[in-house]
């Protein structure tokens, strides 16, 4: 598998459903989160933990990452949920409402003590006022960290923001949560799209979040899994231009040539990296399309 790892579509599945986490074996999402604390009632939390960690177990899902949502550290289920994660075999344990380097080593404290294989990740949850306000602290705080995970439900409630189709009382959030990403090199994935009947209003949340430098999107229903890997996908024209890009600098330095232009512009070396991750991006794509 390619260093670039795809996660266009990150598929929410309720932990307590039995036949949708049989379905998600066949759907093309990169990525699938079992969830064990919002889409699960109480009195259903500790049967859910049992299905999700057999179904874990089972690697029937391909190369498909396969995280497990937990409840709160806080709640009476949450470190019963990471305990029983760790010897799950999934790829990366989710927690929600982090907001602060401490609760990033409490989580992988657990995992540690419950034995969890040091290759088992650790996702975030950014959801909460304080957690974008500390976010900076949570991306530096263990290398085992790799994904940000918006929740903008929440963040919309406690800000009291209006949900718009812009998104402009959310923009400053997001963007924040993007840079302390990228300063500390973790993926970070848009929350999800509520109206699964909109399509449009979908998709062209996908494009916003793309534009923001998100790397996918978490979503709640199988219908928005292909229009999502079409969005943070490299397009066609994108791919051709990157190998155009990569193969003008390598001629240029082979020539000696310190300057290289296509089409009237300046190509440096900031251009060629992002050429090389859009092409290892499309690889990573097709080599988990192949299965």
């Amino acid at each position: 598998m390619s260093l670039v790892r795809p996660r266009r579509s990150v598929l929410y599945m309720p932990g307590a459903n039995t036949r949708a986490l049989e379905k998600a074996r066949t759907l093309p999402a990169d990525a699938l989160i079992f969830d064990l604390e919002d889409a699960v009632a109480p009195d259903a939390k500790a049967s859910a933990r049992d299905n999700v960690c057999a179904a874990a177990a089972s690697k029937s899902y391909g190369k498909r990452e396969v995280a497990i949502r937990a409840n709160g550290l806080s709640t009476p289920w949450g470190k019963d949920d990471l305990a029983a994660i760790a010897g799950s075999g999934a790829d990366a344990a989710l927690i929600p409402k982090v907001e602060s380097a401490a609760m990033v080593q409490q989580a992988l404290g657990l995992l540690d003590a419950a034995g969890a294989p040091r290759s088992m990740a650790l996702w975030c949850m950014i959801e909460t006022p304080l957690g974008i306000l500390q976010a900076q602290e949570i991306a530096a705080a263990d290398p085992r960290l790799a994904v940000f995970i918006m929740g903008t439900n929440d963040l919309l409630k406690d800000t009291r923001a209006q949900s718009t189709p812009d998104r402009m009382p959310l923009l400053a959030a997001l963007s924040l949560a993007v840079l302390a990403a990228r300063a500390y090199g973790k993926t970070i994935l848009d929350g999800v799209y509520n109206d699964i009947q909109d399509s449009e209003g979908f998709k062209a949340q996908c494009r916003q979040g793309l534009q923001l430098g998100f790397d996918g999107k978490t979503l709640i229903h199988p219908t928005q899994v292909e229009p999502c890997n079409g969005i943070f996908a490299p397009s066609e024209k994108e791919v051709a231009q990157a190998q155009r890009i990569i193969t003008a600098f390598e001629e240029a330095e082979a020539a000696g040539k310190g300057v290289v232009q296509i089409d009237g512009r300046m190509v440096e070396n900031l251009h060629v990296e992002q050429a090389r991750r859009t092409l290892a991006l499309n690889d990573a794509i097709a080599e988990l399309a192949g299965g």
